[in-house]
């Protein structure tokens, strides 16, 4: 059976998924900020976390065994660990608007967070995303296009370190809804990617390597999979990086079944990532369902889907990326890459 999945030319990303906003938040000074996926009438989550350095919040509630049913946003923020702090000024946003778990003492919002590390980008490190970050970022969610390159969790975002930050590359932020049906009818899986990693960027559609690390003369790109075949890593690498996925579907999950998506859409990294899951990357991804349709879900199907969607976004995050002084984007090396898909 065929079943195709389509970006159209107006392709507005995680928010075509129906209850699921997006917000982005930019801090000053730096090239830093984070990003904000809202659910505000809740959302089945589920969690993966595959690379070998991460950095998260509230990701055990997560886990199918524990009791918490519904979160109410994920956080993704640049800053280390400090970013972190950006998921307090959604708590209180959603606080002072009655969203949360329902306790005797008020709503709690539940909001999971991960983080990326961009401390060394653009100036002065002590600019890091907080809980003002957050609050902003929340502020400016809507349900409209998401905005999409140097944004958010993405203004600081880097990739191809491997041979370390002299040849690396600016990453970005990238967005992709997929609707499932030979006539569209079926459900939406989209994804968000903030893409931070130490390998390169590849397009799995035609193996071209996309964005990365470049080479000695810094004009074109050096291909990670010769390097890692070839020759010894002499850079020093460290725990440094990570790429934050947030898929959306308005499938019927529940946390098991979210769970196991978040696994099968880490495919989408390895797909798209080389390479990916290493010990100095944090991989991770959020999975949020919001049950607007009201049907039997086939896990298999949405598991699939997402791990393309998760592809797609992480090259359309390098493609839609602004280069930086010392960082160039992919859209700045001689020729270019093809422009992003419509």
């Amino acid at each position: 059976m065929s079943v195709p999945l389509d970006s159209a030319p107006t392709d507005p990303g995680l928010t075509a998924v129906a209850g699921l906003e997006v917000g982005h938040a930019v801090m000053e000074g730096r090239p830093t900020g984070c990003t904000v996926v809202l659910a505000r009438g809740g959302a089945v989550g589920g969690v993966d976390v595959r690379g070998g350095a991460p950095g998260t919040r509230e990701t055990d509630l997560l886990d199918p065994v524990n009791s918490v049913q519904v979160v109410h946003a994920v956080v993704l923020s640049g800053g280390s660990a400090f970013g972190l702090d950006a998921a307090s000024g959604v708590v209180r946003y959603l606080e002072e608007r009655g969203i949360g778990y329902a306790t005797s003492g008020g709503p709690v919002p539940i909001v999971p967070a991960a983080i990326l590390y961009d401390l060394g980008v653009g100036g002065d490190a002590s600019i890091r995303p907080d809980a003002g970050c957050g609050a902003r970022a929340a502020v400016a969610a809507g349900p409209g296009p998401v905005a999409q390159g140097s944004v958010g969790a993405g203004a600081g975002a880097t990739v191809g370190k491997i041979r370390g930050a002299a040849l690396a590359m600016k990453g970005g932020l990238g967005s992709v809804s997929l609707r499932l049906g030979k006539k569209g009818e079926g459900p939406v899986v989209a994804a968000l990617a903030a893409v931070n990693a130490v390998g390169d960027v590849i397009d799995p559609d035609t193996g071209a390597v996309v964005a990365g690390v470049r080479t000695a003369s810094g004009e074109g790109l050096a291909d990670a999979r010769k390097l890692v075949r070839q020759e010894r890593l002499e850079v020093p690498l460290t725990p440094t990086n990570t790429t934050l996925v947030v898929v959306g579907t308005d499938a019927r999950l529940t946390k098991a079944q979210a769970t196991k998506i978040a696994q099968m859409a880490q495919d989408g990294l390895a797909r798209s990532l080389y390479p990916s899951h290493t010990p100095w990357d944090g991989d991770t991804v959020f999975v949020l369902a919001t049950g607007r349709r009201d049907e039997a879900a086939d896990v298999t199907r949405l598991g699939a889907a997402a791990a393309d969607a998760v592809a797609r976004a992480v090259v359309r995050a390098v493609l839609e990326a602004e280069g930086l002084p010392g960082l160039p984007a992919a859209r700045d090396l001689a020729g270019g890459p093809p422009p992003p898909e419509p």
